[in-house]
Order: C-alpha cells, then sequence, then structure tokens
C-alpha cells in the first residue's frame, strides 16, 4: 500500500490536498503532516530572563506554543475535509524542514507546494524549507503550483 505524506502549510495546503487526492494511487493512504517552526518560541523563552526578575513569571514562548498547537490542528482538519478521506494528522514542531524529512521515512511519496514566487517559473518559486526538503526526501517528490501555475513566458531570460 502506498504512504502519501502531504505538507500541510499556511497558504499552500489547499493546492496540495488537491493534487494528493487527484494524483495518488488507487489505495493509497495519507497522512497530513504540519509542523511548526520551534525557533520562535525557543527565542522566546529566555526573553524576561533580562528583566531580573521583574518579568512577572510569564514565559510568552509559552503563549507562542499555546496559540500555535490550536491553529495547527484546524488547519488538518480543514485538510482531511478537503480530501474527503480517512487520513493520519500528524503535528510536529522543530526545524520544519528536518521534520518533514524525517516524517517521510517510511513513504513512497510527498506531496508539497512551491512557497516561494508564484508568479513566475524559475528558482525563486522554492522557498529555503522547500528547497531542503526536495534535496533531502528520503521519497519521491511531488511539487506542486498551489494556486495558477505561470505561463512558460515568465520564465526568466538568459543571462
Amino acid at each position: 500500500m502506498t504512504r502519501v505524506v502531504v505538507w500541510i502549510t499556511e497558504g499552500t495546503w489547499q493546492g496540495c490536498v488537491d493534487a494528493a487526492g487527484r494524483l495518488a494511487p488507487e489505495g493509497a493512504t495519507f497522512t497530513l503532516l504540519h509542523v511548526s517552526d520551534g525557533a520562535p518560541a525557543e527565542v522566546l523563552h529566555g526573553a524576561f530572563g533580562g528583566l531580573l526578575g521583574r518579568g512577572g513569571g510569564h514565559d510568552p514562548g509559552v503563549a507562542v506554543e499555546g496559540l500555535s498547537g490550536p491553529a495547527a490542528d484546524e488547519l488538518v482538519r480543514a485538510a482531511e475535509e478537503r480530501l474527503g478521506r480517512p487520513a493520519a494528522q500528524v503535528l510536529r514542531s522543530g526545524d520544519v524542514e528536518r521534520e518533514v524529512v524525517a516524517a517521510c521515512a517510511d513513504a513512497e511519496l510527498l506531496v508539497c507546494a512551491r512557497d516561494g514566487a508564484h508568479d513566475r517559473l524559475g528558482p525563486r518559486s522554492l522557498g529555503r524549507w522547500t528547497r531542503f526538503v526536495v534535496d533531502h526526501a528520503p521519497c519521491a517528490v511531488l511539487l506542486v503550483w498551489p494556486d495558477e501555475i505561470p505561463g512558460v513566458e515568465s520564465i526568466p531570460p538568459k543571462p
């Protein structure tokens, strides 16, 4: 049975879910993966340390972590509803690119979207995390445009 991981991110998830539902082989199992970047919360955990005890004991990192969980839950639930079939839901936090690669360890296919420039074809259509994932994924990668595909005339001219 083919295991398909669909990387769910804000702004591009609909295109990924639609492509996975349309192009995955019959009988495939789906995992909807969302990874929250752990870096902002880590930075905020120590933000009040410099106040020498005047921070009131409140850790802004905890607040940021608390906000990201429900938002990720809602996003993955919406993705499963759009997919229209049962899917495992996996929520991770940490180094996004490395968590995505790790989540694909036993998958046959990863579906992800271009997350850079959407107005033209070219290398700037991939963000840093997606470039890493495409280069390191231990499975086949289906890279989709999350919205309208730019025309061939958008290819940058030769240098």
